[in-house]
């Protein structure tokens, strides 16, 4: 089956974008999408920390595309992490009210990879 190596490959692409729209020019981001004007240099460093933290995930997903050995392995990260990510998310919203439009998108996008990926993750090699 290449469903795992698709998904996989679609992950990386995914979470390598929204690394790179955080860290490339953080100030850019937070500006434009989250109404920031005025960014703490100490915000600007975490932003570029995630986005570090994405593409080490991401190029190990285009790896594990590529690998029999670390599909399903891989496979299972994306849950991990898109979970994590939207459970994060859901307590913040609640804790901190509504937050700006593309991290409601985030919120959605994550919530729906959780059993996207748990599906893909029970499919036969």
């Amino acid at each position: 089956m290449k469903i795992k190596k698709y998904f996989l490959m679609i992950a990386f692409v995914a979470v390598s974008t929204i690394a790179l729209l955080y860290g490339v020019s953080p100030r850019w981001f937070a500006q434009t999408f989250l109404n920031v004007p005025e960014m703490p240099l100490d915000f600007a460093h975490i932003l570029r920390a995630v986005m570090g933290l994405y593409l080490a995930l991401g190029l190990f997903w285009l790896f594990s595309a590529f690998s029999d050995k670390y599909r399903n392995a891989a496979v299972l990260t994306t849950v991990v992490f898109a979970g994590g990510l939207v459970t994060g998310r859901l307590v913040s919203l609640f804790a901190d009210g509504q937050p700006s439009t593309i991290l409601l998108v985030y919120i959605a996008l994550e919530l729906g990879l959780v059993p996207i990926g748990l599906w893909v993750f029970r499919l036969p090699e």
